[in-house]
């Protein structure tokens, strides 16, 4: 609309009755919901805008297009833009993404986010793994000082899958074996008394050698003091890589025990992996290829980290250090 006649269609709004003026609100509540989700978007791409395709940085205004600013590169000539290469590309129904974002920091299970925000069930699962896609990689570039690792255990579920490779289990059931088994999916998760932590699903039974190198090693400063209970990976590990160890023998009944002044517990990383399955269980059980997801998703959430939907649409469009 041009100016004059915009002008003269706000100067007649205080005429409006009462329901008028609800049902001039109600009309433009989403577009400011998507004028809203437009801004953020553009603000988190715009310190590294680049082409998807070349990486390279020069690119000019090329139209809109689905309510985005369009760029064409000058390098390669394609276009593009703020969401091309990110989780969140091609997804619809912007007005309602920074609803689902506090759907997510709600911790609400599918249907009763999909009730709350206005989208069918599927939506609202293939939404929540796309938000999660970057929410996960959002982790400390390193852990120091006194750095507790520890292993937690879940059943291995294929909730969701069309061919399994095993026998089916009644209501997700239990393991055919007692103790540690292939039937476990392993969590690795590892804590500095700063609350920076790591995770990773290193896979099915018991913790290895190979795997603490996946998982823990390119994260653990040099200068760390590893602390964990007497499994005899980490004992391998720390010694193969030169790294301070210390041991608290959980089996002994050992808590804690003393080191000068340092007190040397896994009572932390312990902690947190009581939050963890406790916070899981609002889901009735997820798919183990998803648990890298709901680490990360557990980890935003834990301490505040994340707390505004705002933020976390930020951090879903790709604003981290990856």
């Amino acid at each position: 609309m041009k100016a004059p006649p915009f002008k003269r269609w706000f100067a007649r709004l205080p005429s409006l009755n009462g329901a008028q003026r609800r049902q001039v609100l109600d009309a433009l509540h989403p577009a400011a919901g998507l004028d809203q989700v437009v801004a953020l978007i553009a603000q988190a791409r715009a310190p590294g805008r680049c082409c998807p395709s070349c990486g390279n940085a020069r690119c000019n205004r090329h139209g809109f297009a689905n309510d985005l600013q369009r760029f064409r590169c000058c390098n390669c000539g394609r276009t593009f833009n703020d969401l091309s290469g990110t989780p969140l590309a091609r997804l619809r129904l912007k007005t309602k993404w920074l609803a689902y974002s506090q759907v997510l920091l709600d911790s609400l299970p599918v249907r009763k986010a999909a009730d709350r925000v206005g989208v069918h069930r599927n939506t609202a699962f293939r939404w929540r793994h796309r938000f999660l896609a970057w929410v996960k990689l959002d982790r400390p570039a390193a852990l120091n000082g006194i750095v507790e690792a520890d292993e937690t255990f879940l059943l291995e579920s294929q909730k969701g899958s069309r061919a399994l490779d095993r026998p089916p289990r009644r209501r997700g059931g239990r393991a055919a074996r007692r103790g540690i088994s292939r039937e476990l999916d392993c969590i690795l998760v590892a804590r500095d008394r700063n609350g920076g932590t790591i995770d990773a699903v290193t896979g099915r039974g018991a913790l290895t050698v190979a795997q603490l190198e996946r998982g823990l090693l390119p994260r653990l400063d040099p200068q760390a003091l590893l602390v964990s209970d007497s499994h005899a990976a980490y004992r391998a590990f720390a010694r193969k890589h030169r790294i301070a160890h210390e041991v608290v023998n959980l089996c002994a009944g050992v808590r804690v025990r003393r080191l000068g002044n340092l007190a040397i517990h896994v009572q932390n990383v312990n902690g947190y992996h009581q939050r963890f399955k406790a916070w899981l269980m609002c889901f009735r059980g997820v798919a183990s290829r998803y648990l890298p997801n709901y680490l990360g998703w557990r980890w935003a959430l834990d301490g505040g980290r994340v707390s505004s939907p705002e933020q976390l649409l930020r951090i879903a469009v790709g604003t981290i250090n990856r």
